[in-house]
């Protein structure tokens, strides 16, 4: 009625309400009355944006690449963003009169397609295809210090490239190549192991062989031994041999009878004076055996 109306904004929009070009009240998430014919209303959102991009560019090495990523950013000064672009809205339907409150994300993207670009011109193919995160650094850095960006009042939260693919038949020769040097890698493990093991064998069987000798050797060893154990004993049993026969030979045939006779029970030495008189026969002339005698020989040979 008569021109009054009441505006209520949510959090993470900024307002500016300018009467006769000035700003008479500012800030977050307000709520008031005001005279619709003299009042104007600019309404900046501040929360965080996400900005998602994807296009086409060209390697050192001549070979087409498609980035694709996601730029997130949040109006931080809005008086700056007021004073470069138009975010007033209608008074009466509380929508934007012009469209810079979509372009600011178009303008932005392509500040990221002017990064990339620098971050990716000097790379080849191969190196380009694997540097996502490396290309994405480089390009939030620049994007931070850009002079334009600082003027928007725009903050980059973080510039992320999810992939950086050639083309379809770039990336079928890629994977077919790198399939084939994948299968050469299992080949040359497969042959690695195999000479691992027949190394392990032969090592084994050297071990084996080598056992095999020291044993041999030590049985050798041992034989030896035992024969030379042996060759000595019988050496010094020959030596003993010798001396005891020296020794009867020197001695008195009779002193060596009566020494092998020491020891013999009375009718064995009896025996044997009956044998010696058997041998002298012909020299005894007449023999007188007692009663006695016999019956005490035979006695004892009982």
């Amino acid at each position: 009625m008569f021109g009054i109306r009441f505006a209520k904004f949510e959090q993470g929009l900024y307002v500016f309400r300018y009467k006769k070009g000035k700003v008479i009240n500012q800030g977050e998430g307000l709520s008031f009355h005001y005279y619709a014919p003299t009042t104007s209303l600019v309404c900046i959102p501040v929360s965080s944006v996400d900005a998602p991009f994807m296009f086409s560019e060209t390697s050192v090495d001549f070979q087409e690449l498609t980035i694709q990523g996601q730029l997130t950013y949040r109006i931080s000064d809005p008086e700056k963003t007021v004073k470069m672009l138009n975010y007033t809205i209608d008074n009466k339907r509380l929508s934007y009169i012009s469209d810079d409150p979509k372009r600011l994300s178009e303008r932005l993207v392509n500040l990221v397609l002017i990064t990339v670009k620098a971050a990716v011109k000097n790379m080849r193919l191969r190196e380009a295809i694997v540097a996502s995160d490396d290309v994405a650094n480089k390009a939030c850095l620049s994007l931070r210090e850009n002079k334009m960006v600082q003027n928007l009042g725009v903050e980059v939260l973080s510039l992320s490239i999810a992939a950086i693919k050639p083309g379809p038949e770039t990336a079928r020769a890629l994977e077919a190549e790198t399939r084939e040097e994948i299968l050469k890698e299992s080949d040359q493990a497969i042959f690695q192991r195999r000479n691992y093991a027949v190394e392990q064998e032969r090592i084994i069987r050297e071990s084996e062989l080598n056992t095999e000798i020291a044993v041999e050797h030590k049985n050798r060893t041992l034989v030896e031994l035992r024969a030379q154990n042996e060759k000595a004993e019988a050496d010094t049993k020959a030596y003993a041999l010798r001396e005891i026969v020296k020794v009867n030979e020197e001695m008195n045939p009779e002193v060596l009878k009566a020494l092998a006779n020491a020891g013999l029970d009375s009718g064995r030495l009896m025996a044997l004076a009956f044998q010696g008189i058997a041998d002298k026969a012909e020299k005894i002339g007449n023999l007188n055996i007692t009663p006695d005698l016999l019956t005490t020989v035979i006695k004892n040979r009982a």
